[in-house]
């Protein structure tokens, strides 16, 4: 006997709507890490010029000085550099200091003088660029300061404070200010007026407007004025340290010049350029660190 199954057109119609099921795949593999090439010819264009324009310098010198004369030769030069670094901290008294303690004193002038610019240049500069009063006050006086040389500033300082150390502070400082006060002041001024529109909605105190909306929005401008101080303040630090003496990479040149050690002004030229350049180069990373440029 057979029998017929009928099924109704309901589940017919049910069976066609539903769709077909897939089989089970299996989880895809993970595609492999792969690493960057490296861009040798930007590698090339960075480190290929820097070494040439070096090699040009040392060559141009070898040939200005292959009949002799006052000027050391490089090979000279180089002799004496490694010598003056095989014993860089060597203490003999305060007429007789290693280059490396010339330095450090430099830097510490450098770190106090620029320091206390930071802390009055930085507010003032908030001051002027948030104020309208303060600015038009002023302004006009650090027009008038600004453009004075950092060492007329110098005997100002011996007469105060009756000593050269804090006569060269005085010097870093008095130019170290005026970039950090003009910079500061022209971002708080550039600050779009939305975001002061929002804070006086908001009923925010000038406390929290300076430091919630001004200081983020300033603080490229702050860190630019703080690499262009740094940079005055490494120049003037050398030319303050000729005039007032004392341990100073300023001093330890012109020491040498009264000995007539040519070799080692050469080495301490290089020396300033290179610190220089450092300070130079971490200021930059940090202001790029805080730039809401890409």
């Amino acid at each position: 006997m057979v029998s017929a199954v009928f099924h109704s057109p309901r589940d017919v119609s049910i069976e066609l709507i539903k769709p077909p099921v897939a089989p089970p795949q299996k989880a895809l593999a993970k595609p492999p890490t792969t690493r960057m090439p490296i861009d040798w010819r930007g590698v090339w264009l960075r480190v290929l010029p820097p070494v040439l324009g070096l090699a040009l310098l040392v060559g141009i010198w070898a040939l200005a000085t292959q009949k002799g004369g006052p000027f050391p030769t490089p090979t000279a030069t180089f002799d004496a550099a490694v010598k003056l670094f095989a014993d860089p901290l060597r203490s003999n008294g305060p007429n007789d200091q290693g280059i490396g303690w010339n330095i450090l004193a430099s830097l510490q002038r450098v770190a106090l003088g620029f320091g206390l610019a930071a802390l009055v240049g930085i507010p003032l500069g908030f001051i002027i660029g948030r104020f309208e009063f303060a600015s038009r006050m002023i302004s006009p006086l650090i027009s008038l300061l600004k453009p004075v040389s950092p060492l007329a500033w110098l005997p100002i300082g011996l007469l105060v404070f009756k000593s050269a150390n804090p006569a060269a502070i005085w010097t870093i400082f008095i130019c170290s200010i005026w970039p950090m006060v003009v910079n500061t002041a022209v971002g708080v001024q550039r600050v779009p007026e939305d975001y002061l529109n929002v804070a006086r909605v908001l009923k925010l105190s000038e406390w929290k407007v300076i430091t919630r909306i001004l200081l983020p929005a300033v603080l490229p401008y702050i860190l630019t004025g703080v690499r262009l101080s740094v940079g005055t303040a490494w120049l003037v630090i050398v030319a303050a340290e000729m005039l007032t003496g004392g341990v100073g990479i300023g001093f330890w040149v012109w020491d040498e010049w009264n000995n007539l050690n040519v070799a080692h002004i050469i080495i301490a030229i290089f020396v300033i350029g290179i610190v220089g350049l450092a300070l130079e180069w971490v200021l930059m990373a940090l202001a790029k660190r805080f730039s809401f440029e890409d």
